[in-house]
């Protein structure tokens, strides 16, 4: 293992839900905000960028797709890497690489050099840092996991109402290379973030744990797969896969158009913007509501169901909001929105945690992520929502696809967690009952069996207790013969 410590923890240790498990999440939280909100950050540099290389937004806009593209992509490789040396180390190399990408793209000379350096150099390293954090986490916490996952993605909208005024801020009195060196140097602090994620420790050792440490030595110890495609074999995590791909579609329209969208009813720069503003601020709140709601001890066996009704609300939130007409419409969209994005980024990881267990964790949220890079592509940083703009010249179109893309992955993941796996549940407590019965009946023959068998050798014990006493009988006839003769 390189010398590094698997972040499994070792068996019989328990997550300590607290102690520096709030550390670990203090780290989460810095990278969940660093990892969802840079990509829209460094947008705010388009504008620049554009003048500079004299190409068209598309070719910038491609800066944010590759972002992202790697952020999700390269799950199963960082997956790998966590299963191989631990979250710690690969953490803070994350960091480094999402550093040192964009210290190299201020000294860009070509837009093609911005796409290596910001877009895969630190989309890479952001990727190293968001996946092991959210592993890390998930092994401190237990009991209070949902709250911690919540606290953890509230990052993300705290971070985008700080780096957006931030960025455009820099851009103003550095320009777009001063700001891209400075923004470099923030992202250090994923170094420090990944330092944070300490290996779970085993406790004293009592005697229960050296038995079972002496018994494991002797046996030859299996491999930990460093991707376990085992996962798909279960039907709740293929469920959660395809609903997650197509959620993504639409699920980040929204955030992405909701401005221009404004600015196309007619509203001032400064008036549109301020509908982002709104919408991560209700965001910022929701998510931790959203992770203590889901920790309730009669809502979280049926998390599921809630993350399914938070994406029919979002959804159902889009289809309606594509119908406003002026600002105060809008401004109830985005706080509705908020409401249902938070839930929905508070809940994703939540619910895969639970379908897939502690162990598999790691390859899942790999899987997933790749998955859904593909979904990216194709969504608002790709062409597929751009071109049905194109086409219409109306915002509400727009919406209303991502409406009912989100609406159906809802419908796709309730109805097949009600469906499918309460029906592979009800299977396996069937094959559990038969396989009692027949250790039952297996039990009940062998019982008889071991009558018929006792009564056979006590029959047997009765026949060779004559043949004994037959025996003794004629020794002693033996024995008295040669007196008789005698006499």
């Amino acid at each position: 293992m390189g010398g590094a410590v698997l972040d499994d923890g070792p068996p019989g240790v328990k997550a300590p839900d607290g102690g520096w498990g709030w550390a670990v999440l203090a780290g989460c939280f810095v990278i969940t905000g660093f990892s969802y909100a840079f990509p829209k950050a460094v947008s705010i540099f388009f504008k620049d960028l554009i003048q500079e290389f004299e190409v068209g937004y598309s070719a910038t806009a491609w800066i944010s797709s590759i972002l992202l593209a790697m952020l999700y992509g390269t799950g199963p490789l960082c997956s790998v890497l966590v299963n191989r040396f631990g979250c710690r180390p690969v953490m803070m190399v994350g960091g480094v690489f999402a550093s040192v990408g964009m210290i190299l793209a201020s000294f860009a000379k070509s837009i093609t050099h911005i796409y290596l350096c910001t877009g895969v150099i630190t989309g890479l390293g952001l990727a190293m840092n968001f996946q092991p954090s959210l592993i890390m986490l998930n092994c401190y916490f237990s009991e209070k996991r949902p709250l911690a996952n919540g606290l953890a993605a509230a990052g993300s909208p705290v971070a985008l109402c700080c780096l957006s005024p931030l960025g455009q801020s820099l851009q103003n009195q550095y320009g777009w290379r001063g700001g891209f060196l400075i923004l470099g140097g923030m992202l250090f602090n994923c170094c420090a973030c990944g330092a944070l994620m300490r290996p779970l420790s085993t406790p004293k050792k009592s005697q229960m744990l050296e038995e079972n440490t002496l018994l494991a030595a002797d046996k030859p110890k299996a491999k930990k797969k460093l991707l376990d495609f085992s996962v798909f074999k279960d039907r709740g995590f293929v469920i959660y896969a395809i609903a997650a791909s197509v959620m993504v579609l639409g699920l980040f329209v929204p955030p992405v158009f909701v401005v221009s969208y404004a600015k196309g009813l007619g509203y001032k720069d400064t008036n549109s913007a301020l509908l982002l503003s709104i919408l991560g601020f209700v965001d910022m709140f929701a998510r931790p509501a959203s992770g203590l709601i889901a920790g309730m001890k009669r809502v979280r066996p049926r998390s599921v169901y809630l993350f399914s009704f938070a994406m029919i609300f979002n959804g159902c939130t889009d289809i309606i909001g594509s119908q406003a007409k002026n600002y105060a419409g809008l401004v109830v969209f985005c706080i509705f929105f908020g409401i249902s994005y938070g839930m929905v980024g508070a809940l994703q990881f939540e619910v895969l945690m639970a379908i897939v267990g502690k162990e598999k964790f790691s390859s899942a949220i790999g899987l997933v992520l790749l998955m859904e890079a593909v979904a990216v592509l194709v969504g608002p940083p790709g062409a597929g929502q751009s071109r049905l703009l194109d086409a219409t010249h109306q915002y509400m179109y727009v919406f209303l696809l991502a409406g009912c893309e989100v609406t159906v992955s809802a419908f796709v993941i309730a109805t097949g967690n009600f469906l499918c796996i309460r029906r592979e549940r009800e299977d396996g407590q069937a094959k559990i009952e038969m396989a009692v019965s027949a250790a039952e009946l297996e039990g009940l023959n062998q019982a008889a069996n071991e009558e018929h068998d006792g009564g056979k050798k006590e029959q047997t014990g009765k026949e060779n207790g004559k043949v004994r006493v037959l025996k003794v009988q004629e020794d002693m006839t033996v024995t008295e013969a040669p007196e008789d003769t005698r006499n």
